[in-house]
């Protein structure tokens, strides 16, 4: 159903004799249909709530320091912004920028090199790598079961105290889906709530004419694997996409991100080598041709300062403050009494 422009998709899950209605997603109507199957994994508030506890609780790591909302944080649109790598347990450092977690529910493949094809599964990566997490699932199943919180909160969200790996899976993505950036300016012009300035116009139709097969509205990512020319970093030596597939045509593919909240989320590129979008902008201005450079870059992006100016002048309207503070997303005081939430 229509809600003043937006969608609202809702099911109904019968549980013995009683019919359960579940959340609701909301999304505006120039969205496109999530590709993720709610009808698998309905969603419910007790689910969510549970994800988001699990969320934000460092029990999900070996030693009990570090938990999603470590990497992911909610006032920088689930990314981070004080280092240009993860940071895991042991101040160890990960090997990748942490990238920002919202519109979930319209991506196919996960992670930068495309390692994980879907959201219920993505959590098993950070909780296993060893300079994140370093922790298994089956650890976790134990230390949830033998909290005195999360026995009684599984129970709220599936009927059984018994906590699974999978259900915790579930409930971890559950919280993720409901992270919709959709309240932007953008937005508010689609839906004819605001008006773009002279200069953010012009920023538009230059964003249209050299970003948009990439970076496609109203999401702002096609969501699949591009080179776009960045020269590997000689520490990291990361190959991005061919490290998954070991086809010579995936070298230095990753990702392409979204480009909502870039006012939050630097810095850029999977990498973190950018801090600034003049120095994003910088890059795409002068790129060198390569045989695995990926085609829509093959013509050269040919912008003076001027448009510099109005093309970030757009990308600033694509920031959503509502989505940032929203106090939904943050920590859940509520279910998270110091003594099961912290764990120091």
């Amino acid at each position: 159903m229509k809600l003043k422009g937006f969608i609202a998709l809702s099911f109904f899950v019968i549980l013995g004799f009683t019919s359960i209605k579940v959340f609701e997603l909301k999304y505006p109507s120039y969205f496109p249909k999530p590709v993720y199957d709610l009808k698998t994994n309905p969603l419910t508030q007790e689910k969510i709530d549970l994800g988001k506890a699990l969320f934000y609780d460092p029990i999900l790591s070996k030693d009990n320091t570090i938990s999603c909302a470590s990497c992911h944080n909610s006032y920088q649109a689930f990314a981070h912004t004080d280092h240009q790598l993860s940071h895991g347990i042991n101040d160890l450092i990960g090997t990748r920028n942490a990238p920002a977690l919202f519109n979930l529910a319209w991506h196919t493949i996960f992670m930068w090199d495309g390692a994980v094809n879907h959201l219920d599964v993505q959590a098993l990566a950070p909780i296993a790598h060893p300079k994140e997490m370093n922790e298994n699932l089956g650890n976790v199943v134990k230390k949830l079961q033998a909290s005195k919180l999360y026995p009684k909160l599984f129970l709220k969200a599936f009927k059984d105290s018994v906590i699974t790996g999978e259900h915790v899976l579930k409930a971890l993505s559950q919280f993720q889906l409901t992270l919709i950036s959709a309240t932007s300016k953008y937005d508010r012009v689609k839906q004819s709530k605001a008006k773009f300035t002279a200069q953010e116009e012009n920023g538009y139709k230059l964003f249209l004419e050299n970003c948009n097969s990439c970076h496609t509205e109203p999401l702002f990512s096609n969501y699949k694997f591009a080179n776009n020319g960045l020269s590997i970093d000689s520490t990291l030596k990361d190959y991005g996409r061919y490290t998954i597939t070991k086809q010579s045509a995936d070298s230095l593919k990753f990702k392409i991100p979204s480009l909502r909240n870039l006012s939050y989320t630097n810095p850029y590129m999977h990498d973190g080598r950018f801090n600034k979008l003049n120095q994003v902008l910088n890059h795409y201005v002068s790129i060198k041709d390569s045989k695995v450079l990926s085609p829509e870059l093959k013509k050269p992006i040919q912008l003076n300062s001027n448009q510099k100016t109005d093309l970030i002048a757009f990308l600033l309207t694509l920031n959503d403050s509502t989505f940032v503070f929203n106090p939904d997303n943050q920590y859940p005081k509520s279910i998270l009494m110091p003594a099961e939430g912290t764990r120091k």
